[in-house]
């Protein structure tokens, strides 16, 4: 228990332990791929492939350090949290997954915007159009909020460290920062998941 009468708690944080969990779920989802498809069928023969498996990739990294860091943020909220530092690794990761997810994506787009009438934007436009509207251009700009949002949180946990435990609004600030950026995610990366389910770039 904090001294001042907060419940909040404060321990050393559990990174090892952390970094295992998080190598868990990504090996079992790593099993679960590679049983079920090819390795060589991963990627596909696209001219966007490589920019798609890295943007999924980096999308799907940071959906399960996000879901982490969402119950990280809430023990933060509730003043329990027990790994501090864990959190604070982790809103930089989640930063970290955020900027490489974005910028591979607008690499992506170039392909799924291609004039070429195969592209995928052109497809939608011509058979599902409100695909494209509603769909895609709601994703494209959601999931950019998911950066301003992480880099706050991270720049807030690290730039005043132990103090967020002391002040609770900044606790809150940084877990609803958290708890934003996770629920952007989660809605970019359904609707992307979506639209390539529709018509792959």
């Amino acid at each position: 228990m904090g001294g001042n009468g907060s419940f909040v708690e404060r321990e050393e944080a559990s990174t090892a332990s952390l970094a295992l969990v998080i190598g868990l779920l990504i090996g079992v989802a790593a099993s679960v791929v590679l049983a079920t498809a090819p390795f060589t069928a991963l990627i596909g023969p696209s001219r966007a492939a490589l920019a798609s498996a890295f943007h999924g990739l980096s999308a799907f990294l940071y959906l399960i350090v996000g879901t982490v860091g969402l119950y990280l943020g809430w023990r933060l909220f509730s003043g329990r949290i027990r790994a501090f530092a864990d959190l604070q690794l982790l809103a930089t990761v989640s930063a970290t997954l955020s900027l490489i997810a974005i910028v591979f994506g607008n690499w992506l787009y170039i392909f799924y915007r291609a004039k070429d009438p195969s592209s995928p934007r052109s497809y939608f436009m011509e058979y599902m159009p409100m695909v494209h509207k509603i769909f895609f251009e709601f994703k494209e700009f959601t999931a950019l909020f998911t950066l301003p949002l992480t880099v706050a949180a991270a720049f807030i946990l690290w730039y005043y460290g132990a103090q967020v435990l002391d002040r609770k609004w900044m606790r809150y600030t940084v877990a609803v920062l958290l708890g934003l950026s996770f629920f952007y995610l989660v809605v970019a990366f359904s609707l992307g998941a979506a639209v390539t389910k529709l018509r792959p770039a």
